[in-house]
């Protein structure tokens, strides 16, 4: 069978669980890549380097390679012109507009789906919100562009033959957004890159792009009040904003290599997250280190985080139930009071679920459960 393989934008900067799926599914099939920009393969130290990949008009517009995001309503357009005549299976790594792929009466199309678009459907009124865009007169026309962009969303899905959703909570989008069912397989998280650590020192720990739903800013003004010491390592448009809430318990350590953040990872007491996520790989990260987590209790952490408080031989982290600065305070002195109850290892072994061997089983053996229902199908 001739593959392709179409993701929305490799970039340095795009390095998150959509490209580790891409990854992973790479070294099991021989695919033809395909994206709406690539200024990923002629970076040397990329899983890439070399490849010939085939992208759209958008890879010579102004400022691509800082992301195509800005273009918004020139990326259905895009993906539209992707020509994939010559393949028997369509393989989709999408988050944006990668399912929307054109492809033929005998072509299998396989979606992994990390997200319905979030700034169309959940994120819409914070979009609106926060950007100059959503504002005045402009903002009427950014509110008829998102209402066509989640017109063409919902159409394109009816282009895929089979939706994998990277969670259960992604699943219940995909049908909110599409009416369509998705299997769940979770994406690869490479816990063999983090070092087991039993030991821990006395502080807490942050990872994040500092954007304004990832939360951080509820992170810091909790541990302003809690006092305790709180390294967040990350970059971001909100980084000057939330150094002028912090106080002096909290550092920031910036953008930082891999390396400075696994060791962070296996020293810290716990690792605190407070975003909703549809998965939330830094999640399973941190329990691969041994480090328990505390994290709001919606989105895909439910899946991937045992509350001590649910299970003492098996927790993993402890939850808190609302995106404010009183719960995460009470969850804290909470996590500390349950401390010499968490087991290492107990995280080590959750994170194994998601392992990139997991992933690869998981996902080859549904792909060969489509091809055998295509062609039961007659396709």
């Amino acid at each position: 069978m001739k593959y392709a393989l179409v993701h929305e934008w490799l970039t340095p900067k795009a390095t998150g669980g959509s490209e580790l799926v891409v990854r992973e599914i790479l070294k099991h099939i021989e695919a033809d890549i395909y994206a709406l920009i690539d200024f990923e393969s002629s970076n040397p130290e990329s899983y890439l380097y070399g490849r010939k990949i085939k992208t759209t008009f958008l890879q010579h517009f102004p400022l691509a390679r800082n992301g195509v995001q800005k273009y918004l309503p020139f990326l259905p357009l895009a993906i539209e012109q992707l020509d994939l005549r010559d393949y028997e299976i369509v393989l989709s790594s999408s988050h944006a507009v990668a399912k929307g792929i054109l492809t033929s009466p005998g072509q299998i199309h396989v979606c992994y789906c990390h997200t319905p678009m979030r700034y169309a459907w959940d994120l819409t009124y914070d979009y609106l919100k926060q950007s100059r865009a959503g504002q005045g007169v402009i903002g009427v026309y950014t509110r008829y562009l998102l209402h066509r962009l989640r017109q063409w969303d919902v159409i394109s899905a009816n282009r895929v033959d089979y939706f994998i959703a990277n969670s259960h909570h992604t699943a219940s989008r995909i049908w909110r957004c599409y009416r369509r069912e998705a299997k769940v397989i979770y994406p690869p998280v490479d816990i063999d890159r983090f070092v087991y650590q039993a030991s821990k020192e006395d502080f807490f720990l942050t990872v994040s792009r500092l954007v304004s739903y990832k939360q951080v800013g509820l992170i810091v003004q909790a541990f302003n009040q809690l006092g305790y010491p709180l390294i967040i390592i990350g970059d971001g448009p909100d980084l000057n904003l939330l150094k002028g809430l912090a106080k002096s318990n909290i550092t920031f350590k910036g953008a930082q290599s891999n390396q400075v953040v696994e060791e962070h990872m296996k020293k810290a007491k716990a690792f605190v997250y407070a975003a909703c996520e549809d998965f939330g790989i830094a999640l399973v990260e941190a329990q691969a280190c041994g480090t328990p987590v505390i994290a709001y209790g919606q989105g895909g952490a439910l899946e991937t985080v045992i509350d001590i408080r649910q299970s003492s031989k098996l927790g993993t982290g402890l939850f808190f139930s609302k995106q404010n600065v009183a719960s995460l305070v009470k969850a804290v002195e909470t996590f500390l009071e349950f401390l010499h109850q968490f087991n290492p290892e107990s995280c080590y072994v959750q994170a194994a679920r998601f392992s990139p061997k997991v992933f690869s089983n998981s996902y080859l053996s549904f792909l060969e459960t489509c091809q055998k229902n295509w062609s039961s199908l007659g396709k």
